[in-house]
């Protein structure tokens, strides 16, 4: 795959953090994350771990396609 054809990961988790009412501070707690993560995941900054990818989905009650998606 050339540097033209990279896949980059995009989410949606700042739309769905918003729809729960919830501050990067709170999600951050309920997953076991800083708020500093949480900001880089939504500003595509950093790509969370498989793990954390999932706990996030549970928390704000997502499937894991419709937070992250590849742009």
């Amino acid at each position: 795959m050339s540097k033209k054809e990279e896949l980059v990961l995009q989410n949606r988790l700042k739309v769905a953090r918003a729809e729960k009412n919830l501050t990067q501070e709170e999600l951050a707690k309920l997953v076991g994350a800083s708020r500093q993560t949480i900001s880089a995941i939504e500003k595509g900054q950093f790509n969370p771990s498989a793990k954390l990818a999932l706990i996030i989905c549970i928390a704000l009650d997502k499937k894991f396609e419709e937070l992250f998606y590849f742009d």
